[in-house]
C-alpha cells in the first residue's frame, strides 16, 4: 500500500435501525433471547470459558505482588500501546517485533480500532457469511457496505472471494475468523491463508483476522499464523478473553508496521490506554510462571474436547439422524444442521425454549444470502458440564419430536 490514512469516525451515520447496508438484524439480535427464561433453563448461548480452567489463584497472587511494589506503578497512567513486559511476552509468542503489538480492551476493541483505521465512510468491506454479528455493529459507525463471502468447513471461501475480486469488487477491508470460526467452527488451511494474503496484497485491502479461539485447538494442533503476521495487509487481532478470562478485558493487535503509529494515535484520542493494573497483573503472572499459560491451555483444551464430543454424542442419541454434526477440532461451539427441511427452525427454537434449552439460531449469524445458516443451531458448551449438556440434548430431542 502506498499510503495510509488515519480515519476517525466522530459520529454515527444517519441511518435507520438496520445495522448496515445489506444487513438486516435477525429477530432477537443483541438480546440473545426468544422468550421469558425458565428458572431451570440450560443456556448454550455464549462462548464463555469454564471458570474451572481460568487461573484465578495465580491472578490473585500476581495482583498481590504488583500492588506490593514500591510506589505502586500499576495504579498510574501508562503508555497508549501498553506496558513493555506484557507487550514483549506477546511479541515473542507472535514472532514479531514488540513495536507491532498494541494492547486493547479485549478483542472487540481491537476490531473497532481496525475498522476506524482502515475503513472510510461508505467503503465496501468483505465479511464472513455466516458471521460473528457484533462485528457488524462495529462496522455500523463507518457507514460501510458489506460483501458477504461464504464460510464453510475450511473457513472463508477464498475462491469465491477471488471470483468477486476478478469481477470488480474492491473492498477496503475483509473480516474473517480464521481459527474455529464463530459460528461454523471452520478453520482456514495454511495454503488458503497464504492465498488470502496474496489477494489482499494484489487488490489493496486490509485483512482483519479475528482470532480469539486460536489457542483452543484440541485435535490437530495450532495452525500457523505466519502468513498473517508477516504481511503489511493484515491486522491480526487476539484476546485473553477465552484463555484467561473475559472480565480482564485484555487483548492485542499485531499491527502492520505502516499502520502501528496510526493505530496508537487513534487510541490516544479515545481511552488513552488499557488498565495499567490489569496489564501489570497479567504480565507479572505470565513472566513469573513461564509454563502457566500453556498449562492453562492444556487443561482447557482437554475439557472442551470432552464437552464437544459429549454434546455431539448426546444429540445423536436423543435425536438420532436429526442433525448433520461435525465435532470441531477446537473452539467452544457445535454447529449442527437440521436434516429435515420440513422442520421450521424458529418454531423449533421456541419449542426448545419451552423445554428449557436456550441456544442461538443459525439465522442470527447470516450476513447475506447464499448460506444455509438458518438450518443450523449454534450450541455453546464452554461453561456447561457434561451432565447438563446431556440433559440439554434430551430436552432438544423432546422439542424435535413435537415438531
Amino acid at each position: 500500500m502506498t499510503s495510509t490514512t488515519l480515519h476517525i469516525v466522530l459520529r454515527a451515520p444517519a441511518r435507520k435501525p438496520a445495522l448496515i447496508a445489506g444487513f438486516t438484524a435477525p429477530q432477537g439480535f443483541g438480546d440473545a433471547t426468544l422468550r421469558d427464561r425458565r428458572e431451570d433453563a440450560i443456556e448454550l448461548l455464549g462462548g464463555i470459558p469454564d471458570p474451572g480452567v481460568l487461573p484465578a489463584d495465580q491472578l490473585a497472587a500476581a495482583t498481590a505482588r504488583v500492588l506490593a511494589r514500591p510506589g505502586v506503578p500499576a495504579l498510574q497512567y501508562s503508555r497508549t500501546e501498553g506496558i513493555s513486559p506484557l507487550r514483549e511476552w506477546i511479541a515473542a509468542r507472535e514472532g514479531v517485533p514488540v513495536e507491532r503489538i498494541i494492547i486493547t480492551n479485549g478483542g472487540f476493541h481491537g476490531l473497532s480500532l481496525g475498522i476506524q483505521a482502515v475503513v472510510e465512510r461508505g467503503d465496501l468491506v468483505a465479511v464472513d457469511n455466516p458471521i460473528f454479528p457484533l462485528f457488524l455493529r462495529g462496522l455500523q459507525l463507518s457507514g460501510a457496505d458489506t460483501l458477504p463471502v461464504r464460510v464453510g468447513p475450511n473457513g472463508l471461501d477464498v475462491e469465491e472471494l477471488a471470483d468477486r475480486l476478478r469481477n470488480g469488487a474492491r473492498p477496503a477491508a475483509l473480516y474473517t475468523v480464521p481459527d474455529f470460526h464463530n459460528p461454523s467452527q471452520g478453520r482456514l488451511p495454511a495454503e488458503a491463508r497464504g492465498e488470502l494474503v496474496r489477494l489482499a496484497e494484489q487488490y489493496g485491502f486490509v485483512i482483519l483476522a479475528d482470532n480469539p479461539y486460536r489457542e483452543l485447538w484440541y485435535t490437530d494442533g495450532p495452525e500457523s499464523v505466519e502468513a498473517f503476521n508477516t504481511s503489511d495487509h493484515v491486522i491480526h487481532i487476539n484476546t485473553f478473553t477465552k484463555t484467561l478470562g473475559p472480565g480482564l478485558r485484555l487483548g492485542w493487535l499485531v499491527a502492520p508496521e505502516h499502520l502501528a503509529q496510526d493505530l496508537v494515535a487513534l487510541r490516544s484520542r479515545q481511552d488513552s490506554h488499557s488498565s495499567t493494573l490489569v496489564q501489570a497483573v497479567v504480565g507479572d503472572m505470565l513472566l513469573t510462571e513461564p509454563e502457566l499459560f500453556d498449562a492453562t491451555l492444556g487443561r482447557a483444551r482437554e475439557l472442551y474436547r470432552t464437552r464437544a464430543a459429549a454434546l455431539a454424542n448426546a444429540l445423536e442419541r436423543e435425536a438420532p439422524g436429526a442433525f448433520d454434526i461435525t465435532v470441531p477440532g477446537g473452539g467452544l461451539f457445535l454447529w449442527p444442521r437440521l436434516r429435515d427441511e420440513s422442520i421450521d427452525a424458529d418454531r423449533l427454537a421456541a419449542a426448545a425454549s419451552a423445554e428449557g434449552i436456550e441456544y442461538q439460531r443459525g439465522s442470527f449469524f447470516a450476513s447475506g444470502p447464499g448460506t444455509d445458516a438458518a438450518r443450523h443451531l449454534r450450541l455453546a458448551f464452554g461453561d456447561v458440564a457434561v451432565p447438563r449438556l446431556e440433559e440439554a440434548a434430551e430436552r432438544l430431542g423432546r422439542a424435535l419430536r413435537k415438531q
